[in-house]
């Protein structure tokens, strides 16, 4: 297949930003210039991409579409993630005084930024595996982790926190967007596996001993204390007493505390979703034979990327009241402990997906009668 559906896309997307310019405009001067302006951008963008993805036979993937309008959206938040550090103006004013209040909040500040940069990338590696008929699932699960840890703070936080009662049109937008991204997950999931390794491979890999599987042993031993942080940041998320807690919130991360209710939320999500997994994982390097190993870790290293860059990136920026931020003199610890939490699932990641053999069951060989 041609390579022009995916470069129609790529196309597309970046027109977004004279769209945003020019209906920024109309919205604002509401001048017959802005109107024709408009309408022939939009004529164009749709014959550049007609021309450019049904120049040959156009994917018969119904992702291939839903990711093309995602990269498009992808463009905007990014734009509106700058425009809210007032690095441009005049393209997306309208939206932001119209948005939903977790728009204007440092954690859905974050999110524009994770959705116009890492989402946009993914979406654009995607289309181009679907393009060129290659298996888009390593790529497609890790997206599915990212979106759905997004999707699930995102809508637990606007249900409750100070902007609870501010839900408007656009929250029911959103909600579309998720509905159309289980979908998409569901989809993802069901793509053929393939993996060529030798079974004389597989059998070595699972005799070899844990203390011969240094690398393994290492990431064992991260797994305890990674568990014992989510489930404490949790217990602080939900104000618990303790001594070390209170501690914790005043030297460290005293963004957990911010009245928007993100924050907390996710923590909470994060340690339902990250507590099981470092236990499950920990079964998984010890255990021979789990072949949803590196399927498990693409999905939870994708989540967590996504919640520790908001995360970070919240507790942080300015957007954030002072007295949530982190402490001058305590940001050192919090990035290095932060960023650790964050690095090392993905290089877990990276060896489940690239040295599978461990995980995968050995067939017995067939004796001949």
């Amino acid at each position: 297949m041609s390579a022009s559906a995916g470069t129609g896309v790529f196309v597309l997307s970046l027109m977004s930003i004279p769209i945003c310019y020019l209906f920024n405009s109309l919205i604002y001067n509401n001048s017959a210039e802005a109107v024709l302006s408009a309408g022939c951008t939009t004529v164009l963008i749709l014959a550049v991409s007609v021309r450019f993805m049904l120049k040959k036979k156009a994917p018969a993937d119904p992702l291939f579409y839903v990711y093309a309008l995602y990269a498009f959206l992808s463009v905007v938040n990014l734009i509106i993630g700058l425009e809210q550090d007032n690095i441009i103006d005049g393209f997306v004013t309208f939206y932001l005084k119209k948005a939903d209040q977790h728009i204007n909040t440092a954690h859905g500040h974050m999110i524009s930024y994770w959705d116009g940069c890492v989402h946009y990338l993914m979406y654009l590696l995607m289309i181009a595996a679907i393009t060129w008929g290659d298996s888009y699932r390593v790529i497609g699960l890790y997206w599915v982790g990212s979106v759905l840890m997004s999707a699930m703070v995102c809508v637990l936080g606007n249900a409750v926190g100070k902007y609870g009662t501010h839900i408007g049109p656009l929250f029911l937008l959103h909600m579309l967007y998720i509905t159309v991204s289980v979908w998409a997950c569901f989809r993802i999931f069901s793509q053929p596996l393939t993996r060529n390794i030798l079974l004389p491979n597989i059998r070595d890999a699972q005799e070899t001993k844990l203390l011969n599987r240094p690398m393994d042993l290492l990431f064992i031993l991260y797994l305890v204390p990674a568990f014992s942080f989510c489930v404490f940041r949790g217990l602080v998320a939900l104000d618990c007493s303790g001594k070390w807690c209170q501690e914790y919130t005043q030297q460290f991360e005293p963004y957990l505390k911010d009245p928007s209710a993100y924050p907390k939320v996710q923590m909470l999500v994060s340690m339902l979703y990250s507590g099981p997994y470092y236990i499950i994982a920990l079964y998984g390097l010890l255990v021979p034979g789990c072949e949803w190993m590196p399927d498990l870790t693409l999905v939870h290293s994708g989540a967590l990327a996504q919640a520790q860059f908001c995360h970070i990136g919240a507790s942080l920026h300015t957007r954030t009241p002072f007295s949530y931020r982190v402490p001058a003199d305590s940001q050192l610890v919090f990035l290095l402990v932060n960023v650790l939490y964050t690095l090392v699932p993905q290089v877990l990641c990276y060896r489940c997906c690239t040295r599978p053999a461990f995980f995968l069951r050995a067939e017995p060989e067939k004796k001949n009668e």
